[in-house]
């Protein structure tokens, strides 16, 4: 059968020619097809019999054919969901590097026609994808310029001449003053505008304290940020990894693990855990604070998303429990947007005058407008309203998320999504470096949680996707969660 083709959902030709009759050519045709990624990972290919009315040829020589395949490992079965191509299969060098750009258009010609990789939906095949659900960055659209502008303004008029100068390492007193009242009123923290330094971002402050604190191992979460451990391992410190469960961290590790004892410090997010979602049990909470006051450690949290709770009361910062061992750290970055590089630390008394020696060697200020702009919105009502909206907004998309999977996928168990702007979804073991490959020929960037795992702590077999959804638009949602749900293994 020379140059005979057949097309099915959209734009897939298959060329039947070469030797060793139609089964053997069908079967080279579709080996091809996935091997160049023309047949994405997860694709439902169309029933024998609709393929073999395609292609005018026997029914039994297509169902022979993918049966073959299914043994070879190239498609998989299952009743119910129809032959598709299994997951283990990517194309030849898609990992670790761009995705080819569009197929050809298959065409008649003299010689084999070439393939054109069919999609379940619409697919970006660039490669660089159309929508970013990897975590760490908010709704940057929705950024309240006209409330910010106002501000600004105000803050602006009311500024003292001195504000226009080069500042000093503690930031701006009107901000630390305005952060002492919400960080109170919000989230429990316990502070006086002496104990609040101001930074350009977490790093920096992360960075800061790396520098102050004395030498020795520092702990982190074992799944967390590897920039976060870099910056700490940067100032000297050797950090070890605590296990994550449930419960959040494992605090008793801290003592019972060799060269874990003589920490100087631990770095948690206790109220979410990133990025597994799980906030710290109330009895880690006091058994770190415990901890701490024993050795004469620190505690260092990261509240990177406190404001974020959904189902209840948020969880109450873990500083107000020990104020002296206890630095609070909190950002505008996923409050408000990255952009702005501000970020503040309550530090206890004893590390106020260290910590503000070092950020006197040459460390960058934070604009000094910017801070009173901050100030502005606090005081005048503008932050928290803003919050209250970005509330809003977060829960129908994580409303909108939990829906979409309980429907389409609900093979798929969903976690950590009582707060914060992601959620981790739970695969069949094995499958999450392809199923994140699937993603991104769906045109989405998303990570697995294998990414955050401390490569110096013990191997877990838990295979999950991390997908954040504060950043895509509102109006392309919906989009997103077709693509996410057609990147799914399918259930069993």
């Amino acid at each position: 059968m020379a140059d005979s083709w057949a097309t099915f959902g959209r734009d897939l030709h298959l060329d039947l020619t070469g030797p060793g009759g139609l089964r053997a050519a069908l079967m080279r045709a579709l080996r091809e097809a996935v091997r160049s990624g023309r047949l994405a990972p997860g694709t439902r290919l169309p029933s024998s019999r609709s393929l073999a009315a395609d292609l005018g040829i026997a029914r039994n020589t297509v169902a022979d054919a993918y049966a073959e395949l299914v043994a070879e490992g190239w498609l998989s079965a299952r009743q119910g969901s129809g032959t598709r191509v299994a997951w283990g299969h990517l194309p030849d060098g898609v990992r670790g590097r761009a995705l080819p750009g569009p197929a050809p258009v298959a065409r008649r010609a003299s010689g084999p026609a070439p393939v054109a990789r069919r999609a379940p939906g619409p697919v970006h095949r660039t490669g660089r994808p159309r929508f970013d659900l990897t975590p760490g960055t908010p709704d940057v659209s929705a950024f309240p310029r006209t409330a910010w502008l106002a501000a600004a303004r105000r803050a602006l008029t009311a500024a003292p001449s001195e504000a226009f100068g080069y500042g000093t390492p503690a930031g701006r007193p009107e901000l630390r003053a305005v952060l002492a009242d919400y960080l109170a009123r919000a989230r429990g923290v316990r502070a006086d505008p002496d104990r609040i330094v101001i930074c350009t971002g977490f790093m920096q402050a992360l960075a800061l304290l790396g520098r102050t604190l004395d030498a020795g191992p520092l702990a982190t979460e074992a799944y967390g940020l590897d920039f976060h451990r870099g910056v700490l391992q940067r100032a000297g410190h050797r950090t070890v990894p605590l296990t994550v469960d449930e419960h959040g961290a494992r605090i008793d590790e801290l003592t019972a693990r060799d060269g874990v004892a003589d920490v100087a410090a631990a770095l948690l997010t206790p109220a979410h855990q990133f990025p597994t979602g799980v906030p710290l049990h109330p009895d880690r909470r006091a058994e770190v604070v415990n901890w701490a006051r024993a050795t004469g450690g620190y505690v260092l949290e990261d509240d990177y998303d406190g404001e974020f709770r959904y189902d209840r009361q948020p969880v109450g910062a873990l500083q107000g429990l020990d104020p002296d061992h206890v630095v609070y750290l909190g950002t505008a970055s996923k409050s408000l947007a990255p952009a702005l590089r501000l970020a503040w630390m309550v530090l206890p008394d004893r590390l106020v005058d260290p910590l503000l020696a070092v950020k006197r060697t040459g460390e960058w200020q934070s604009g000094q407008l910017e801070q009173l702009t901050l100030a502005e919105f606090i005081s005048s009502g503008g932050y928290d309203r803003h919050l209250r909206g970005m509330r809003l907004r977060y829960r129908r998309r994580r409303d909108q998320l939990v829906a979409a999977l309980a429907e389409r996928a609900p093979h798929v168990h969903v976690s950590g999504i009582a707060a914060g702007l992601h959620a981790v979804l739970e695969l069949p073991p094995g499958t999450e470096r392809s199923i994140v490959e699937a993603a991104r020929w769906q045109g989405l960037a998303l990570e697995g949680l294998s990414a955050f795992r401390d490569p110096a702590a013990p191997p877990v077999p838990r295979d999950a996707l991390v997908v954040a959804y504060g950043t895509p638009p509102d109006h392309s949602f919906s989009g997103v969660l077709d693509a996410l749900v057609r990147a799914l293994p399918p259930g069993e």
